[in-house]
């Protein structure tokens, strides 16, 4: 099949990239390369475009004629869109409005998207279901809701099928493809400890400790990225077989507080070093952990990497391996 994928120099879309490749797919990397890397492609074919650009965008798909498109390009950092929410929209949303424009103009009907447990706000419970009310509270979140709106829409005109996967927090390393996380700057907590880790930074930072939760800190699930990766793929093929437009949640249905995760590392890397607690940041809900019943009874998937220190060891593996990232 042959398969766009937006944002596939980035650190999901890279490990994407490799494994549909590893499956014999045609893939076609488009990214702008502001997050992600040309060294993380390897054997894949990059075209430097920003979705932003509707002329090269539709002449992009116009030439490949992509039979699906796995969506990852977006800003994703939750602070950021506090500060700045007409940049998300215009990203997340009229640009990905744009990518839909010229990928149905090429004849492409199915979509994979990358959403995010940001779409539902403070949760009412945990686990978190599908069907759970969604209210962001961050343009991070709501951007990413309103174009899975767009996708409802498009659903039900009759003019793509898609899978949207919530999922929530990202973490470990490909050490297969020798393919790992590596931002500029780096937001997550996992890298970000491990570099205190490891002597890079001098300290590891937590932001907010009075959270209604055990500890004070804030509670997250933590799916390991080729986990997250191979539900991306049976996506494509329950789309490609003619499956039905869905959403899923994507997490290992346990949370664990930023001291835990500190714990993890300190285990893991056999290192100890300075923590410093800080005010909290906006936009950051206290807890959020995924109920993943759905896909695992629609889809048949469950996650490989089930404990904190296996997803941890991985990617403390790879920064070891690579400090200053690629």
């Amino acid at each position: 099949m042959r398969v766009l994928v937006t944002g596939g120099a980035g650190y999901i879309g890279s490990v994407m990239t490799s494994m549909l490749l590893k499956e014999n797919h045609e893939v076609l990397v488009l990214d702008n390369l502001s997050k992600g890397h040309r060294e993380a492609l390897r054997d894949a074919k990059l075209v430097v475009a920003d979705i932003e650009q509707k002329d090269k965008i539709q002449e992009i798909c116009m030439e490949f004629k992509p039979e699906a498109c796995m969506h990852f390009a977006a800003l994703s950092l939750v602070e950021e869109s506090m500060k700045n929410p007409i940049l998300y929209y215009q990203t997340n949303l009229s640009g990905g409005i744009n990518l839909l424009d010229s990928l149905l103009a090429s004849g492409c009907r199915i979509f994979v998207f990358s959403s995010t447990a940001a779409v539902y706000g403070i949760p009412d419970r945990v686990p978190i279901k599908e069907d759970d009310i969604c209210k962001p509270i961050n343009p991070y979140g709501h951007s990413k809701l309103m174009f899975e709106k767009v996708l409802e829409e498009l659903d039900g005109l009759g003019k793509l099928k898609f899978i949207s996967l919530r999922y929530f927090n990202a973490a470990g390393a490909d050490l297969e493809s020798d393919l790992g996380e590596d931002h500029e700057p780096e937001t997550h907590l996992i890298p970000n400890v491990i570099r205190a880790a490891l002597g890079i930074e001098n300290k590891a930072r937590i932001f907010g400790t009075d959270y209604p939760t055990p500890d004070g800190t804030c509670i997250r699930d933590y799916i390991h990225v080729v986990d997250l990766c191979r539900a991306h793929m049976l996506a494509l093929e329950r789309l490609a077989e003619g499956g039905n437009s869905a959403i899923y949640n994507l997490g290992n249905s346990r949370g664990f507080s930023v001291r835990e995760v500190m714990d993890s590392v300190k285990r893991v890397s056999g290192k100890g070093f300075p923590v410093v607690e800080e005010k909290r940041r906006p936009g950051d809900p206290p807890v959020l952990i995924a109920s993943s019943e759905k896909i695992s009874n629609e889809l048949g998937w469950e996650p490989e990497y089930t404990s904190l220190d296996e997803i941890v060891r991985t990617a403390w593996a790879w920064h070891s391996r690579h400090p200053g990232g690629y």
